[in-house]
């Protein structure tokens, strides 16, 4: 304990004070070349400009196309979703309702969406006036009782997608 309070113990700790003020001076002065070096070394990658900063702006440019990508996912979901419910399939059908009218002028036409749900329409003419029948489908049955023009045209539509003529 008396070491501690002599004359000799204060030099030493004054002698190592001093090597550690210049140890630390000393690597100041490196960092500060290294960081010195580190600049130029970065401006000749980028020719001129600091390539810190380029590769800064290359990162933000990244997480906004991230983010982006992002939004176009869930854009891209709702639309498949909303598609499923549009008309996809279409199956047609002329035929001839009444002897005496000539041509093919009466029509079955079938509209399903992905599940084969939508409607069946029947236009029958005659000469003297036409009338458009309206039946709804679910999973391609209606429960009304459907002609067998209607049956081809909704046969066609779920089998055969969408060749819309015969």
């Amino acid at each position: 304990m008396d070491f501690l309070h002599s004359d000799w113990f204060l030099i030493i700790l004054f002698i190592l004070n001093i090597i550690l003020l210049i140890c630390s001076i000393i690597s100041n002065i490196r960092i500060k070349n290294i960081h010195q070096k580190d600049k130029l070394f970065m401006e000749k990658l980028g020719n001129g400009k600091n390539i810190k900063e380029d590769l800064d702006k290359y990162m933000n440019r990244v997480a906004n196309t991230e983010e982006e990508i992002r939004k176009l996912s869930l854009y891209y979901k709702e639309l498949e979703n909303k598609t499923q419910k549009c008309i996809q399939k279409v199956g047609i059908v002329r035929y001839n309702a009444y002897k005496d009218t000539g041509s093919d002028l009466s029509f079955a036409v079938c509209l399903l969406d992905e599940k084969n749900d939508g409607i069946v329409l029947n236009g029958i003419y005659a000469r003297d006036m036409s009338n458009i029948y309206a039946k709804p489908l679910e999973n391609g049955i209606s429960k009304y009782k459907v002609t067998p023009e209607e049956q081809e045209a909704i046969d066609r539509a779920m089998n055969e997608g969408n060749r819309y003529l015969s």
